[in-house]
Parts: C-alpha cells; sequence; structure tokens
C-alpha cells in the first residue's frame, strides 16, 4: 500500500509497551484486511503495515475513495498532533480518540478530547466520565492467540496454580493477591501462587517487601515472582484460576486472556471488569481495595474443581460468543464509516454493547 492511499492511521507516540500498543499491535492487522490502514510511531513490530513520519506529506491529498482520512488517537501525545495536522496544516483529516481512563479527565485532556471528531469509550464507566457523547466499543481478544488449546508454561508438576499478572505495584493490587495468598494456601497444599511481571525500579521495594512477607510467612516455595515472561499466552493455559486485583485499572485485558484460555477468574471492579466478569459464572467480581472480599471470593475456587471446570467452561464460551477481536474491528470500523458518511455519532446511551 502506497502512503498516499492510506486512508486510516493508527499512531502509537509510546515506545514502551502498553496497553494501549498492544491494542494497536493486535487490532491493526486485522483492520487491514478491510480497510486501508497503517500505523505511525516508534518501536512498532515489522509485521504492522506501518507509516514513516516523512510519509505526512502525502496527506495533503485525499485518499483515492474517501472525503478525508481518519487519525484514530488513543493518547493525548497523538491527539494534540491530529488536530495540528488537521486544524494547522488543513490537512483533510478527521480525528477519533479512543478513551479507558475511568476519571475526570484533566482541562488539557477535555481541550483536546473537544475538539475530536468522534469518540470512542472502552466501557460503559468510561464513557460516563466524558463530557461528550461516545460510541462504547468493548475490546476483544484474539482468539486465535489467547485459547486453551496449545503449549503451557512448565513447572509446578502435581500442583494447582493461581496466578496474577501485570506490573509489581501498588495499582495493580499485587499486594492484595499476596496477602490472600498467604492467608489460603497454608489450608490449600496442592496450589501455588504465580504473581508474573516486573516492577519498574521506582517499584522495587514494594516487590521487596511482598516478597519479604511471604518469606516471613513460610511459604516462597509456593508463592512465586518469576519476573516478566517472554510470552504470557502458556501461563494463562496453566492457571487454574486467574486473579485481576487492581485498585483501578483504565480497561485491564488479561480477565479476558485468561477467560479465553478457559480460566476462570475473580477481579476487582475496577476497569472494565464488571463488564467483561459474569459475577457467579464465570468468576466472581469483588469491591477494589477490598482484600477480605477478595480473600472471600478465591477460597471456594481453590476448594472445589467442580466450580472452577463450570466456570472455566463458561468463561471460555462467553469470551467465544461476546469478544472475538472481529467484533470490536467491526464496530471501529462502523464509526470510521459514519464519519465518511457524515452521519450523526451514535452515543453512549445507544449503542449496543453486546452485554
Amino acid at each position: 500500500m502506497k502512503p498516499s492511499e492510506t486512508e486510516v492511521v493508527a499512531p502509537n507516540f509510546k515506545r514502551r509497551l502498553s496497553g494501549v500498543t498492544s491494542t494497536v499491535v493486535q487490532l491493526v492487522p486485522l483492520q487491514a484486511r478491510a480497510l486501508r490502514i497503517a500505523a505511525l510511531g516508534p518501536g512498532l513490530p515489522d509485521h504492522l503495515p506501518k507509516l514513516r513520519f516523512a510519509d505526512l506529506r502525502h496527506f495533503w491529498r485525499r485518499p483515492p475513495g474517501r472525503p478525508f482520512r481518519i487519525w484514530h488517537a488513543r493518547r493525548n501525545i497523538e491527539m494534540l498532533p491530529g488536530i495540528l495536522l488537521r486544524d494547522g496544516l488543513r490537512m483533510p483529516l478527521k480525528l477519533v480518540f479512543t478513551s479507558a481512563a475511568q476519571r475526570r479527565h484533566t482541562g488539557w485532556t477535555r481541550f483536546l478530547i473537544r475538539r475530536m471528531d468522534a469518540v470512542i469509550a472502552t466501557s460503559g464507566r468510561s464513557a460516563a466520565f466524558l463530557d461528550r457523547p461516545a460510541t462504547i466499543i468493548l475490546h476483544g481478544i484474539d482468539l486465535d492467540r489467547f485459547g486453551p488449546a496449545g503449549p503451557i508454561a512448565e513447572g509446578f508438576p502435581g500442583r494447582l496454580v493461581v496466578g496474577c499478572s501485570g506490573r509489581i505495584r501498588p495499582q495493580k493490587g499485587t499486594d492484595l493477591f499476596v496477602a490472600a495468598m498467604i492467608e489460603l494456601l497454608p489450608d490449600f497444599p496442592d496450589w501455588v501462587a504465580v504473581a508474573t511481571g516486573r516492577a519498574t525500579p521506582d517499584h522495587a521495594g514494594f516487590l521487596a517487601e511482598l516478597k519479604a512477607k511471604v518469606a516471613a510467612a513460610g511459604l516462597s516455595e509456593r508463592i512465586l515472582f518469576p519476573g516478566e515472561v517472554a510470552d504470557v499466552v502458556p501461563w494463562f493455559r496453566r492457571f487454574d484460576l486467574y486473579v485481576a486485583p487492581p485498585r483501578n485499572e483504565g480497561f485491564g485485558l488479561t480477565p479476558l486472556e485468561a477467560m479465553a484460555s478457559g480460566t476462570p477468574v475473580v477481579a476487582s471492579d475496577a476497569g472494565a471488569f464488571t463488564e467483561l466478569v459474569r459475577d457467579g459464572v464465570t468468576g466472581r467480581v469483588v469491591p477494589a481495595g477490598d482484600g477480605e472480599a477478595l480473600t472471600a471470593a478465591i477460597r471456594p475456587f481453590l476448594a472445589d474443581d467442580a466450580l472452577r471446570a463450570r466456570a472455566g467452561k463458561a468463561a471460555l464460551a462467553d469470551m467465544q460468543a461476546r469478544f472475538p477481536l472481529q467484533r470490536e474491528a467491526d464496530e471501529i470500523r462502523a464509526v470510521y464509516e459514519r464519519l465518511w458518511s457524515n452521519l450523526p455519532a451514535k452515543s453512549a446511551s445507544s449503542i449496543s454493547t453486546t452485554r
């Protein structure tokens, strides 16, 4: 595809891996099957259709068959260049922003969002914090990558594994997970707990404190911190139960990844988790930051093989029915098409979220 033919740009200007980057990396190849879309930014994998910054010179001309290009931003640092290209350089662009935040935006962010031509919210809760109508599109999951069939993480022969993945920091509730495991594991000798993910230097002390508490409880061989793993997919297949305990979260993909692997989930009500986990069916949802509630919700899953099997089966079926990545790509494309057709955007109150 020639740069001049690009009809949608997915900028990603943050080099460090994040949930937003993961979304771009997963969605763009799928969107490229139906759209002339390309990513723009540093450090993106080679398999993505990509633009160079020098290619922006082609954007003064409209793409073939379209009245304008679409610039789909997901961060402030991507909204602002889109505004400059559209309003400062007068390029034929329309701007779309996806918001995952579950808090009132800063004044600067609200200023930028008001200049968008369409807004997507990744959950109903995120939409509630916006000052303008938004289309709710829940993230999907790559069911070709995440699923119960395939390699599993090695180790722990004869043991059941309860897992937790993500950055090791207070925001992610890693301490709540560790506290629950310290209380529960003495009653369940067949289980081990694994918290994958790294602690950044500013949270190294937090991780050291967690390890010290585990050692003091005599559980250093049963509550493990393997660090950042090269591929988390085999771990989700290895986990017999997954715990997502964040105190706050934007969206939170890990419960989807676990449930797509056939693993039941106990989650806090941070992020979009109340819209992802069907409480009492595919797992449990408890108030964010409530360590006692988290511990109480985990206990039955450690004790009851049949409960885990039932919830895991329901989780897999629910992911396949409600959360395929193709559904997300189709719903985003519908937003683009409404812009190209000059149709009014659907509001958060009118869009179906396939719940």
